[in-house]
């Protein structure tokens, strides 16, 4: 690493290789993401008539599974709300179902008030739960406008924050904030999401605190916080029973190294939520397309349901090769 900074203090550690064990279904999988079978589902479709309302006011004609059955036919191929409504249409009319398809307009004002999208079933056991937050444009002239006017337009951004479980790699929590809102209040909203037992709770040094331990805690006594302390973080002289685990991380790392505690905490596995993010953005996209921010979340909701069901339809086996990268 020539050009980063410091780069004669960096750990000079080379990069492993990978290889995928499972190329044949995982390649049938990828194939599967791009049928329209796999996201308009019989089940959506026996259940696309909203039921009788039983409260005051005129009934909906179109239930919340087919509003969200366009949301994620949106999000998978990365359409607008009119390009969507003509490619239902088509389809409704190719496969000559008798079904009314929702227009754009419909899509949009029932997408704020959806009350909640359908992730795909969690395994049994506890979970290991990695969690981190990445910003979305929503306002704003991109970089190239920048470049050429020489005058940086205002920007504004949305900060998803994603729970993730580490064995499966599915999505099992997310909320959507300002920018200005920082990660640690968002640890009981994620947490409160998950209906299954947790093991262990794994975020980066933007985390960091008792505030979070203790948000943790109260969830239960027994999950596992791995945080890494700040380099300028102190601890109480000796461990004693009533010591936090805050300050146990902190006499860990500096008796052991960071090194070493990241390998004795498992905390290697907090790349998986990295890797989330970035398959959100390279495959849901980088900016929020809503209007508000009812709408917004909806979409970054829809977003992660729809990550789950192509990670549903196939998933890599990577295994960790003997030779490293050059």
């Amino acid at each position: 690493m020539p050009h980063k900074l410091n780069a004669e203090r960096r750990h000079h550690i080379p990069k492993m290789q990978f290889k995928v064990t499972n190329w044949a279904e995982y390649e049938a999988g990828l194939r599967r993401r791009g049928s329209l079978t796999m996201w308009i589902t019989p089940e959506a479709v026996d259940g696309w008539g909203a039921e009788r309302r039983t409260t005051r006011g005129g009934p909906a004609t179109y239930s919340d599974s087919a509003i969200q059955t366009c949301l994620m036919l949106r999000s998978a191929f990365k359409m607008a709300l009119r390009q969507t409504e003509g490619l239902m249409a088509s389809i409704v009319e190719l496969l000559g179902w008798e079904l009314a398809v929702p227009d754009h307009a419909t899509v949009s004002r029932r997408a704020i008030k959806l009350p909640s999208i359908a992730r795909v079933t969690l395994p049994e056991g506890p979970l290991h739960v990695p969690i981190d937050s990445t910003g979305l444009k929503i306002y704003g002239s991109g970089e190239w406008l920048a470049d050429k006017h020489g005058r940086r337009a205002p920007r504004q951004y949305r900060k998803v924050h994603l729970a993730v479980d580490a064995d499966s790699g599915e999505i099992v929590a997310v909320t959507l904030t300002g920018q200005d809102v920082d990660d640690p209040s968002q640890v009981a909203p994620l947490l409160e999401q998950i209906p299954n037992e947790i093991e262990q709770v794994t975020g980066d040094g933007a985390y960091d605190g008792e505030p979070t331990c203790a948000t943790i805690a109260a969830r239960s006594a027994d999950i596992a916080v791995v945080i890494p302390p700040r380099a300028t973080s102190t601890a109480s002289p000796d461990l004693g029973l009533d010591a936090s685990r805050r300050d146990v991380h902190v006499h860990t790392v500096a008796a052991l190294g960071r090194l070493a505690w990241q390998e004795v905490t498992g905390y290697g596995r907090r790349a998986l939520v990295e890797t989330t993010m970035g398959r959100y953005k390279s495959l849901i996209g980088t900016r929020l397309r809503a209007r508000n921010d009812e709408g917004r979340r909806t979409e970054a909701a829809v977003g992660a349901a729809v990550l789950n069901c192509m990670l549903a339809a196939g998933r890599p086996n990577s295994v960790r090769s003997n030779r490293s990268a050059a």
